[in-house]
């Protein structure tokens, strides 16, 4: 059987149950109600009854003009008077029937068709307690009270009519159900095959089918991703390979960077050890010189080491509380003799603010450090140096660093941020750069969430642009 049809039975079982349920409920309580209207009718008597015999008025003639039997007992179940029998003294004591029990006990009480001990005659009972005696009235229970007794059945032809239109209402539901439910079969057997699908128009066009229709398109959109995620895939593979590639040339540099002052030191240190009667002044040259190239291999294995650490393990690199102005102020401390050796005029109109940051203080110094180094080593003598912050943001701070040097021509600008990239290989050794200056100062800035940018300044020099995130 189809799913949707198991579907439909289930649920019109449950409606059938439950609306048989309701049936029977309501037909005994309509059934209850009427007993309970008749037993009210009843003991309405008993009260005008109980007046009369407050008043002492002749309940012979009065029960005449009634159509129910009524039977006067005291309070142990003795029969007083009783309007069909006359020889009240030889009736049996009624302290046993089921109402007058109830009476006794609860104040009135009611039962329905009992055969009367006395007459033989079938009787519907209601009796009530009063302070020294019961009243108890009694209508036979002929065919008129029996159907008038009977619950109306015409709520049980509505309630099957409904229950005949839910089911016929729940069936078409269902058909369309069911007919989606086909389609997203179909549609799951494409999705094994991994086939994109096209947009079905032969869903229903109600809100089954609409779902229907979505689950196909968040598929295809999957598809696509799924599609989009290997050509992505391909590009991973492509740039690790270029990466690999990249890697090997950086090897090669270091080893290349590294030749050279160790070739250097090794080749004054034999110069030494093989002639041991040097003049004093060339062995303290040879030495000097020995510990100016050591210096320098020092500086790189440096550099070298803090760019690896920020590519492989930024998340090792913890973060403080840092000043910007005071870190700025102590650089410029820090590098004052070289500058006033080269008649550097320093710019600084961040002194007297306050510019905290959530940062790492040893990669912003070098970020600033290595800017000031790169125009002392490379900008030339009697220049002027400007740092400022020339953007105000909430989240960033942007930074202006620019000198009145030489400058850079601009084809090389894209690419000074490069590790190892000289503009003048020879020039660049001879000065003492490792070549990692600006590609630490990028590195430091791209930790912080920012970016950083170089062009020519107008006039000569160069202008450095970048930004740091606050928090």
């Amino acid at each position: 059987m189809p799913f949707h049809l198991r579907i439909f039975w289930s649920v019109t079982a449950c409606f059938v149950l439950l609306t048989t349920s309701f049936m029977l409920f309501q037909y005994s309580r309509e059934k209850q109600f009427k007993i309970e209207l008749l037993n009210t009718k009843l003991i309405d008597h008993n009260d005008v009854m109980h007046r009369a015999i407050k008043q002492e008025y002749n309940l012979d003639s009065l029960v005449k003009k009634t159509p129910y039997r009524t039977t006067v007992m005291d309070l142990s179940g003795n029969v007083l008077f009783d309007s069909e029998i006359k020889t009240v003294g030889q009736m049996d004591n009624h302290g046993d029937r089921p109402e007058i029990k109830k009476a006794l006990k609860n104040g009135m009480g009611y039962d329905v068709r009992r055969k009367s001990k006395t007459t033989s005659d079938i009787y519907f009972y209601s009796a009530k307690r009063y302070q020294n005696h019961l009243i108890r009235s009694a209508m036979p229970y002929n065919t008129n009270l029996e159907v008038s007794l009977k619950a109306d059945l015409h709520f049980i032809q509505i309630a099957i009519l409904l229950l005949i239109t839910l089911a016929i209402a729940l069936y078409t539901v269902m058909r369309h159900l069911g007919e989606n439910i086909k389609q997203l079969n179909e549609f799951a057997m494409k999705a094994k095959r991994d086939e994109i699908i096209e947009y079905p128009a032969q869903f229903p066009n109600n809100e089954l089918g609409d779902i229907s229709r979505h689950i196909v398109q968040i598929y295809n959109r999957l598809m696509n991703v799924k599609i989009d995620l290997e050509k992505e895939k391909q590009l991973v593979i492509s740039q690790k390979e270029e990466k690999d590639v990249i890697k090997r040339q950086l090897t090669q540099n270091i080893a290349h960077e590294l030749k050279t002052p160790v070739s250097s030191i090794q080749g004054y240190l034999e110069t030494i050890i093989h002639n041991k009667d040097l003049p004093r002044e060339i062995l303290d040259d040879f030495i000097q010189k020995s510990y100016t190239q050591s210096t320098r291999l020092s500086a790189l294995l440096q550099d070298i080491s803090k760019l690896t650490r920020i590519d492989e393990a930024p998340e090792l690199i913890q973060k403080e509380r840092i000043d910007i102005s005071e870190l700025i102020k102590q650089v410029i401390s820090d590098v004052s003799l070289q500058l006033k050796e080269k008649n550097i005029h320093v710019i600084n109109e961040m002194e007297q603010v306050v510019l905290p940051c959530h940062g790492n203080l040893s990669l912003l110094y070098s970020l600033f450090r290595n800017l000031f180094d790169n125009t002392i080593t490379y900008a030339g003598n009697d220049v002027a140096i400007e740092v400022k912050q020339y953007q105000y943001d909430s989240d960033m701070y942007y930074f202006s660093y620019a000198d009145t040097g030489v400058g850079i021509e601009e084809k090389h600008l894209t690419r000074i941020f490069e590790r190892f990239y000289r503009i003048d290989k020879g020039r660049s050794r001879k000065v003492g750069g490792t070549g990692l200056g600006l590609s630490i100062a990028k590195h430091a800035v791209l930790f912080h969430n920012g970016e950083i940018t170089a062009q020519t300044k107008e006039g000569g020099g160069i202008v450095f642009l970048f930004s740091i995130r606050k928090e």
